[in-house]
């Protein structure tokens, strides 16, 4: 009798499996595609959160961006150095030439982005956490798409990353000059001197570059450079007089 049960159950288990396969089979064709899209949706942010992660303990290899222009150069610059041989003050004038507030922020500066907006092309109104997520992860071509994806994960790299992981990736990867990719390359480049060793003056000009290095050279700076670094230099110095280098510096 109890072998005669145990055999109905299974009987009755397969039916059951065959009836969902069916039922499966006669799902509508939207219903099916939106599954699909949603596990596609569900997979892809889960290889995201993996690689902001991953990121956070290994240096990010090769960029999209780096990866071009070996592409067209045939050789890049590049050295990879920690934060700690960094020169504090190339933080600094980093952070006092990009995103003055840095510290303050969770990934995106309002007041930044308002100003961008009310000012149109004049200025821009990323952060350094979003460079990161767009210089480590994604493309340098501007469209809605990419925007969207940054905005995604920038909050993401400043939950995961400390500020201090975000500033050291950033200094290794921006471009500093056509084919130059990072601050120890970029100070042996254009001073001769390694990224430990650079002044206040070498450092500002190092940051006044950045937003357009391929028409900007920090070794035979323009009167606009030079202006725009001597700003960032005092701009530097008053970050570190208030405290706006405790996230990274302390």
């Amino acid at each position: 009798m109890a072998r005669r049960a145990k055999a109905a159950r299974k009987t009755d288990a397969r039916k059951t499996k065959s009836d969902k396969a069916r039922t499966a089979g006669r799902l509508p064709l939207k219903r099916r595609l939106r599954r699909l899209v949603l596990r596609g949706v569900v997979l892809m942010a889960g290889l995201v959160v993996v690689a902001v992660a991953l990121f956070s303990v290994i240096d990010p290899p090769m960029t999209h961006t780096m990866w071009v222009e070996r592409s067209r150069l045939g050789a890049l610059e590049r050295d990879w150095v920690d934060f700690e041989d960094i020169a504090p003050v190339m933080a600094r004038s980093a952070v006092a030439a990009e995103d003055a507030n840095f510290c303050e922020h969770w990934g995106f500066d309002m007041g930044a982005i308002r100003a961008a907006i009310s000012e149109g092309a004049a200025r821009g109104g990323s952060t350094i956490s979003q460079q990161v997520v767009k210089n480590v992860y994604l493309w340098q071509e501007r469209s809605w798409f990419r925007k969207g994806l940054e905005a995604g994960m920038t909050p993401m790299v400043e939950a995961l990353w400390s500020k201090r992981r975000i500033l050291e990736v950033y200094l290794n990867v921006a471009e500093f000059g056509e084919g130059v990719f990072g601050v120890e390359a970029a100070a042996r480049h254009y001073f001769g001197v390694s990224a430990d060793a650079l002044s206040a003056r070498q450092a500002a000009l190092l940051a006044a570059v950045l937003p357009n290095p391929k028409e900007r050279n920090a070794g035979r700076p323009s009167n606009s450079v030079d202006r725009r670094a001597r700003s960032i230099q005092d701009g530097a110095a008053t970050i570190a007089a208030d405290g706006r280098d405790d996230c990274f510096e302390g």
